[in-house]
């Protein structure tokens, strides 16, 4: 059976036609779609099924998430899109859960295609240039885009809050967008050759790109991870692209030969006097002696009695506690929590804080979302917040503390340390007594099977504190 779509993204038809379809249980291997005026490999005329009875099929339902995900989806430029659509809600009648089995091949297909039509709609929005055209009719702005997927109808409501009070236009080689001020409308798609050439604004750009381009942060990689290569073509900084970097690569050599070979190590900058929580969680806010402060949330400061003989020290904050500004407050925390309490400890009566005081992340682009994931610490960090981790011991002044994990290890004893060759063992720390055991999230991260074993052997390093 052959169905015709009047465009490449006629989710409305489709829809009709794939209800009717599955109401009557017509399997998948039956069906085909194409778009209203490409060839087909069948010689069959399409099918009309409105003009059918509509006998006695079954009634269907199915989750608006799927519903939402179709509309996304079939914006994709994969011929097979639809025939996978289908399939997948063919089977939702026997698999109502079926869209949360991420394993499942044609789910995962589905998350695959929507995931890459929001990246294409990402790089419209930040990559379209518009370039500026006075006739008879007044001023206009006009660009030419290549997208790689069917996206120009549902993304120009970006450009029409953004430029409302402009004209403009949205050339693509399948669609066009234009905006007359008052009224959104679409044509068909121009070449290249119809946009109109530089202006005097891409001159502006251009020497503005180039007054802010960073020689010492020239990364190729990250740069094409962010604006890859394929597009350099529409954008009109990407010319000075290239020797941009060959000059950026040119200075990193000269200053790498001026470098002396014994490179002088800065004086740390000394503490400010901290009066109470607040100013101390205030000086951490505004600490940048590395990168973190900046891109974290806040600083997140450690918690606990002011004379606690007690300290637990961990890495640095996760999401949760970044949010929050509480420590050991996620997952991690939740499970510290319950290994404290089995091991007889009050965690009430303990001081928890971190090494590094600021969430060290990386950004990433999920099905469900963006998330922020956990990146370990380097000793740039960790030397950096090393001035703060000690005035918390010389305030709380412990006379035990357990390092949680190898990070913190690092910052208190003041080398890297192997846990494994120390764990569960008292150390001397001046005046101190130090033991080393693993960080509440190892444990997290541990198959199940091994997870008992772990969980106990963690407790028992905790009851020694007791």
């Amino acid at each position: 059976m052959l169905l015709e779509l009047s465009t490449p993204t006629d989710f409305d038809r489709w829809r009709t036609q794939a209800r009717w379809l599955a109401r009557h249980d017509v399997p998948a291997a039956e069906v085909s779609w194409r778009v209203a005026g490409e060839a087909s490999l069948l010689d069959e005329p399409p099918a009309d099924l409105d003009d059918e009875e509509p006998g006695t099929g079954t009634d269907l339902r199915v989750p608006r998430a799927f519903v939402e995900l179709a509309r996304s989806v079939i914006l994709h430029r994969d011929p097979a899109r639809f025939a996978l659509l289908y399939r997948v809600l063919l089977r939702l009648k026997r698999e109502p859960r079926l869209l949360s089995v991420d394993i499942d091949a044609d789910v995962a297909r589905l998350r695959q295609f929507e995931r890459q039509v929001r990246h294409d709609q990402h790089r419209m929005h930040a990559y379209v240039r518009f370039r500026k055209v006075v006739d008879a009719d007044g001023e206009r702005f006009i660009a030419w885009y290549a997208p790689e997927h069917h996206i120009v109808e549902a993304t120009a409501d970006f450009f029409v809050r953004r430029f409302a009070g402009q004209r403009w236009a949205i050339l693509t080689p399948a669609r066009s967008a234009l905006w007359d001020g008052r009224q959104l409308g679409f044509g068909p798609g121009v070449p290249r050759e119809a946009a109109p050439a530089d202006d005097a604004l891409e001159d502006l750009w251009r020497g503005y790109y180039a007054a802010t381009f960073n020689p010492a942060r020239v990364n190729v990689a990250a740069l094409q991870t962010h604006m890859p290569r394929k597009f350099w073509s529409q954008l009109p900084e990407a010319q000075l692209i290239a020797p941009l970097v060959a000059q950026a690569t040119a200075q990193t050599g000269r200053m790498v030969d001026a470098t002396p070979p014994t490179p002088r190590r800065e004086r740390s900058v000394p503490l400010k006097p901290v009066g109470s929580a607040a100013d101390f969680k205030a000086q951490l806010d505004a600490c940048r002696r590395c990168p973190l402060g900046a891109i974290a949330t806040q600083a997140v400061p450690g918690e606990g009695p002011p004379r606690a003989s007690l300290m637990l020290v961990g890495e640095q904050p996760g999401d949760h506690e970044d949010l929050t500004g509480r420590p050991f407050v996620g997952p991690a925390g939740q499970l510290l929590d319950r290994a404290l309490a089995e091991a007889g400890i009050d965690r009430g009566q303990v001081y928890v804080t971190n090494a590094v005081k600021h969430f060290k992340f990386e950004a990433q682009i999920t099905p469900r979302g963006k998330r922020r994931l956990h990146k370990k610490p380097g000793e740039q960090e960790i030397g950096a917040c090393e001035q703060w981790l000690q005035h918390e011991v010389q305030q709380v002044a412990p006379e035990r503390l357990i390092a949680l994990g190898a990070s913190a290890a690092r910052a208190l004893i003041g080398r890297a340390v192997a846990i494994n060759s120390v764990r569960g063992q008292w150390l001397a720390l001046q005046e101190r007594q130090l033991l080393v055991t693993v960080h509440p999230s190892y444990l997290l991260r541990i198959p199940p099977a091994q997870f008992d074993a772990e969980y106990a052997r963690f407790v028992a390093d905790l009851r020694k504190a007791v």
